[in-house]
């Protein structure tokens, strides 16, 4: 946005202050925050290790900004010990190492006798070992709010306790907020708070109760009314519990905690709260600019250890046009309108009543019921494909409709490949302007102003509404509703599908038996086939002509064995926003050539060779679950994305990210699993 806008923050508590701060320290010096303050009734805990990369790096940011304010502090790093009392816990912590180990997070596992040593107050001898992780700690939610209150004052931002009760909007897009006291004009407003402009959103949150004990003989003498706290803050995977120190007390999550702390057992509690978590079916925030409502964006279900590290990214998306790291696990376009209440899957395909005759068992995506496995095992359903042929699923993969006389140009315009050529499908990548890549997509033209176009998720649909021209060339409709879709791969699939074209990306409309059929040419497991889409109604009719021609089913594990086998990475998990073309491999889907594509300017002079970094397949001894250190010479040099087993070859299988000197095929490494090195090479 052009200038300084004026902008209003709704709410003042921690991230709507944070967020002042960082706008202020942009230049965005017009910034209005409305709403009443932080209260101190949060116990307060920072545990920044997270499976997903990017909380952590919020979490981190947090800790590095909170610890460096003014005044009385604002963050205590006291660190953090998170608890084992069975081998499957343990387990659980030995993975969490490999988080941390991963996003550069200083971590330590514990033996139970270094785990009483750490907290004296614990039985050492109820626990089989624990997480140490030092830079954890304790959050003065009120403090944090108040000195970046300061900071913001200092560069021009104002703060009135005025609730906002409306948002005033004109022709689509926002134009104030509402008070009991008055009208506040602003070309931005960001809700901080929640429960403004009819949001339908997927809030989830979790209550717990949470006591402070009377003062304890054990802690007397231990900490100070200013520092309040010096030993780690304990945290029970299995039972939830956590405890952390108020001076001379206890402050516990889960009273069940005096099992493993007996200076708990008889003592009394003088204080009990309701604790009220943010949360959404995924555990992420919510942030971006609201789909309906132009200048109206969203920072909600944020959980106070990550409070700066959301500020500063919403900000660099408002100032500089897009955040600095991968945001699309925190995007609220994430979420499919049927998924805005439950994560339990509330959609099913029309061939959902024969899979469930075959044995299917149903993961969720997106909303709908998805085929994880069939009564076989997913080696014969991997194998089935790749010696014969197979059917799976793809219903819930997310499709649109381009159309109208602007969506040639537009569709140019938006991707990196050309879809210009009549009957092909052309695999494309969507980018910022910085380069990055922001989704991959395959592009069907079925006509002269008719285009077909799956993707990876549904950030990629709100990225290409939010660029809709205006003068209404281009009608953009989701078709995943009212469509389904089969893959057919295989190399039978030619010989059970005789009428289908085998001329590779290539798309066109025709039938298979008497069932029309939208037929794309193209795979993702490394056999022929086709993805064969056609209307919902017609579905079941489809699925049973294709069991009439003996087409085996399988499921999306079997799928991800068959990509990790072929060597397809997977946007938004392999590679993300924060990564470009050339670094994921995906170099040959960019037309340089072609003309102007958003993005293209910031590729100028890179290539393959000029990359310092690269997603790397690799093969190692076992099978991993993704997110795990590697190691090359003994040392962390990347991380793995995803993984599995190649059931058709015996082999495991995972993609990560390291340096350019280290992904050369042949190269040894290393992957920490469960605590355990095990052996691998780049490939």
């Amino acid at each position: 946005m052009a200038g300084r806008p004026r902008v209003v923050v709704v709410g003042a508590g921690l991230l709507g202050c944070a967020l002042a701060d960082e706008l202020t320290e942009r230049g965005w010096t017009d910034v209005t925050v409305l709403g009443g303050g932080e209260a101190d009734d949060h116990p307060g805990l920072v545990f920044r290790t997270d499976a997903d990369r990017t909380l952590t790096e919020f979490a981190k940011y947090t800790v590095e900004k909170y610890a460096g304010l003014d005044g009385q502090w604002c963050f205590n790093p006291v660190g953090s010990l998170e608890l084992a009392t069975t081998p499957e816990t343990l387990a659980e912590l030995k993975r969490h190492h490999g988080w941390a180990t991963s996003w550069g997070v200083r971590a330590y596992l514990r033996t139970p006798h270094e785990c009483a040593d750490l907290h004296p107050l614990l039985d050492g001898t109820r626990v089989l070992g624990g997480l140490h992780v030092p830079g954890d700690g304790l959050l003065h939610a009120r403090r944090a709010a108040e000195a970046q209150a300061r900071r913001a004052k200092a560069r021009g931002a104002r703060f009135a306790t005025e609730d906002v009760v409306a948002v005033d909007r004109s022709g689509g897009r926002v134009t104030g907020v509402v008070t009991a006291a008055g009208r506040y004009r602003a070309d931005v407003v960001v809700s901080c708070a929640g429960g403004l402009a009819d949001l339908s959103l997927p809030r989830v949150p979790r209550t717990h109760e949470y006591s402070v004990t009377s003062p304890l003989p054990e802690l007397a003498g231990d900490n100070d009314e200013h520092v309040q706290a010096g030993k780690p803050v304990l945290r029970h995977l299995d039972s939830g519990m956590y405890v952390r120190e108020h001076v001379d007390r206890l402050g516990v999550g889960v009273t069940a905690a005096a099992e493993l702390l007996p200076a708990l057992r008889g003592a009394g509690f003088e204080t009990t709260t309701t604790v009220v978590l943010p949360g959404t079916p995924d555990g992420r925030p919510l942030l971006g600019e609201h789909p309906d409502l132009d200048g109206f964006w969203v920072a909600e279900e944020v959980r106070p250890e990550h409070s700066a590290g959301v500020a500063r990214e919403l900000a660099r998306w408002l100032v500089d046009g897009q955040p600095a790291l991968a945001l699309h696990g925190c995007d609220l376009a994430r979420f499919a309108p049927s998924a805005r209440v439950t994560a339990e899957p509330i959609r099913a395909s029309p061939f959902h009543e024969r899979q469930l005759a075959l044995g299917a068992h149903f993961g969720a995506a997106d909303g709908w019921a998805r085929p994880e496995r069939y009564r076989s095992d997913i080696g014969a359903e991997a194998r089935a494909a790749r010696e014969r042929v197979a059917m799976f699923d793809l219903t819930s993969v997310p499709r649109l409709a381009v159309t109208g006389p602007g969506a040639l140009p537009f569709l140019r315009a938006m991707t990196t490949g050309d879809p210009a050529e009549p009957g092909t499908v052309t695999s494309t990548l969507l980018l910022g302007e910085d380069g990055g890549v922001r989704g991959q997509l395959t592009v069907a033209r079925l006509g002269p102003e008719r285009f077909h176009v799956g993707a990876g998720g549904r950030l990629d649909f709100a990225w290409l509404r939010r660029h809709l021209p205006g003068d209404g060339t281009v009608q953009l409709h989701e078709t995943t509703p009212g469509t389904c879709c089969v893959g057919v791969w295989g190399p039978a699939s030619g010989t059970v599908l005789p009428e289908l074209s085998t001329t590779d990306f290539s798309a066109e409309e025709t039938y298979v038996g008497d069932v029309p059929v939208a037929a794309l040419r193209l795979s993702t497991v490394g056999e022929p086939g086709w993805e064969l889409h056609t209307t919902a109604d017609l579905g079941r009719h489809l699925w049973d002509t294709l069991r009439e021609r003996d087409i085996a089913v399988a499921g999306y594990q079997a799928l991800t064995s068959l990509r990790l086998e072929a060597g397809t990475p997977v946007a938004g998990v392999d590679f993300t926003a924060e990564h470009d073309p050339y670094e994921a491999g995906l170099g040959a889907a960019v037309r340089m050539d072609k003309g102007y594509f958003v993005g293209r300017d910031a590729l100028a002079g890179r290539s393959a060779a000029t990359v310092s970094r690269r997603l790397t397949r690799l093969t190692t001894d076992s099978a991993l679950q993704g997110k795990e250190p590697v190691y090359v010479e003994g040392r962390p040099a990347g991380y793995v994305t995803s993984a599995g087993y190649g059931h058709t070859t015996g082999r495991a299988f995972a993609f990560a990210w390291l340096p350019v000197e280290h992904s050369r095929p042949g190269t040894p490494l290393e992957v920490e699993h469960l605590g355990t090195r095990v052996p691998g090479r780049a490939r």
